[in-house]
């Protein structure tokens, strides 16, 4: 019973926290520190300042800001100016014709961010004025675009995996593994839906581009094909066996610098405004992942995870069925938080619960990244539609209806994960394993 309780009170001052204001992390610690003071009796502030240590010097975690800081260097080159006129050839071609440069030039840029803000505004920089001005439907711009841009959360680097795998002590080598063939899947539902649409209308699809060259078309795409080497480099280097996600993230961050270099786009200016945002974005994200380990601490000793997990198995739920519930209870999460301060805030509760149901905690990583990426393009709080008015001065109600079908076919990418699990779990399984770190 007293566990309710805590259960109760943990709630409340979580939602009192987070509606006046404060920020996630500190939210979390303040919820932590009333339940160490009224359900044990241990010295709260010891162990506050030995968890918040603990939880910010783990090795594994060094990998985040090298990632962030790799997406921050090429967000800031001549990327996204190339990346358009190298896609365009390519993807004319294809029914739907250039709507694929949103969902191809979202995939090659997560790959290198990680973020699906970074990712977002990137491309979308490149493509809404050319889109624009090739007469493709509004809608289908702005959806494209919003959905694929959730793909920064799935495909390696993934910041969310980095802090998933640092939360329950996983590799994070193995959960990058496991992210390639669901991220390519989810970027390949994204085009089949551009294709279904060019053929159900084909009234609104624009004429073709002129044709060009294989010479011309592999010229055009000459400023791409570096950034895609690094990326195959990195990757490949886990992949591989010869490095780990921290030495990975080290080489992509020398890349990234070289590309640059060469693009004579590193300045003073740039250097320095890559090397803040990063420290502010990975400053963001330790201190989430601070006041999620205190908070963990303190369920703890309630003993709250373990009862609750004691509770969901008395119910009889198939891991399916308790697959159907946390997919639900994440997208009603993601309504009011962001996908990293939901992976955090629930991990404690949720790990003991799949682990007991059987369920493989590599492939619930990569669940929880697809059900968090429908929470960013589902209102009040859809992170990516926020980003979007900002570039397009849209109404909110207009552009989360344009995100409808793309938040569908990622229910359907989680229906093909429970049905097909190996999409998850076969790269991981058969990779050379990873060294430590």
């Amino acid at each position: 019973m007293e566990q309710f309780v805590a259960a109760g009170l943990f709630l409340f001052v979580l939602f009192f926290l987070l509606g006046s204001g404060v920020w996630v992390g500190l939210a979390l610690m303040g919820v932590a520190f009333v339940g160490m003071e009224m359900f044990t009796s241990r010295p709260t502030g010891d162990i506050l300042f030995t968890t918040i240590w603990s939880s910010s010097s783990s090795w594994s975690l060094t990998a985040l800001p090298l990632f962030i800081w790799m997406g921050e260097i090429l967000y800031r080159t001549k990327l996204s100016e190339d990346m358009f006129r190298g896609l365009a050839p390519w993807m004319d071609a294809l029914p739907g014709r250039l709507l694929h440069t949103n969902i191809v030039g979202c995939t090659i840029f997560a790959a290198v961010s990680g973020s699906s803000a970074a990712t977002l505004t990137t491309v979308g920089k490149m493509s809404i004025p050319e889109l624009r001005k090739r007469n493709y439907p509004e809608k289908m711009i702005i959806g494209t675009l919003a959905g694929a841009a959730t793909l920064g959360l799935m495909i390696p680097p993934s910041l969310t995996l980095i802090v998933y795998g640092v939360t329950i002590n996983e590799s994070i080598s193995k959960l990058f593994m496991a992210g390639i063939l669901p991220g390519i899947l989810l970027a390949g539902l994204f085009m089949g839906y551009i294709v279904l649409w060019s053929f159900w209308k084909p009234g609104e699809v624009p004429a073709r581009e002129p044709k060009m060259s294989l010479t011309a078309k592999l010229y055009q795409s000459r400023l791409l094909i570096p950034v895609i080497l690094l990326v195959l480099f990195v990757i490949g280097s886990m992949y591989l066996g010869f490095a780990t996600a921290t030495e990975a993230a080290a080489f992509g961050v020398v890349g990234s610098l070289i590309l640059a270099g060469v693009q004579r786009s590193l300045t003073y200016e740039t250097f320095f405004a890559s090397l803040m945002g990063a420290t502010r974005t990975s400053a963001m994200i330790a201190l989430i992942l601070m006041g999620a380990s205190f908070l963990s601490l303190a369920m703890g000793f309630t003993g709250l995870p373990r009862a609750l997990a004691e509770w969901i198995a008395t119910l009889g739920l198939s891991p399916i069925s308790l697959i159907v519930a946390l997919t639900v209870f994440y997208i009603i999460l993601g309504f009011f938080l962001d996908g990293i301060s939901s992976v955090v805030l629930t991990m404690a509760v949720v790990e003991p619960m799949i682990r007991q149901a059987g369920i493989d905690i590599i492939w619930f990583g990569i669940f929880i990244v697809v059900v968090v990426e429908m929470a960013q393009i589902t209102p009040p709080v859809g992170f990516n539609l926020f980003v979007v008015q900002g570039m397009t001065n849209h109404d909110m109600n207009f552009i989360a209806k344009t995100a409808i079908p793309m938040f569908f076919l990622m229910v359907l990418m989680v229906v093909l994960l429970v049905a097909f699990p190996e999409i998850a779990t076969y790269l991981p399984e058969n990779m050379k394993s990873p060294r430590a770190g």
